[in-house]
């Protein structure tokens, strides 16, 4: 099928040996929305770095070295990915963690007015509108 061939064959992606992927979860399930750029430098560090089980020992001074950031800045960014479930820390230890499922928020089927609401209007708004 023609648009479907690589650009250059010769330098077609391989899954490494190694373990090391990214989830396109990421992107689908909305888990990027709202992150900051060194949040996610460090999230894509972490994912390439960690093992089978998601486990990474980088020390604070080896990740800013390699991220190009202060020890504040790293702090933030890990807390930014805690609060947003993608990582789990205790030093020295870093945990890539399973993408859970993002909520969808459900609306209100009788909104406050007390006035019904079409089950196909629920349905857009649950999927976001018609695709």
């Amino acid at each position: 099928m023609r648009g479907h061939e690589p650009i250059l064959p010769q330098q077609r992606r391989r899954v490494p040996p190694q373990f090391s992927w990214v989830d396109h979860r990421l992107v689908r399930d909305g888990h990027l929305q709202g992150r900051s750029a060194s949040a996610l430098a460090l999230y894509l560090f972490l994912v390439t770095v960690a093992d089978a089980d998601g486990l990474s020992w980088y020390s604070d001074e080896a990740l800013c070295r390699q991220l190009s950031c202060e020890p504040a800045q790293l702090r933030r960014d890990r807390a930014e990915l805690q609060q947003a479930a993608l990582i789990a820390y205790r030093q020295p230890l870093y945990q890539v963690l399973d993408l859970a499922p993002t909520p969808v928020s459900m609306p209100r089927a009788v909104p406050q007015g007390g006035e019904a609401v079409a089950v196909g209007d629920i349905l857009k708004s649950i999927l976001g509108g018609v695709r």
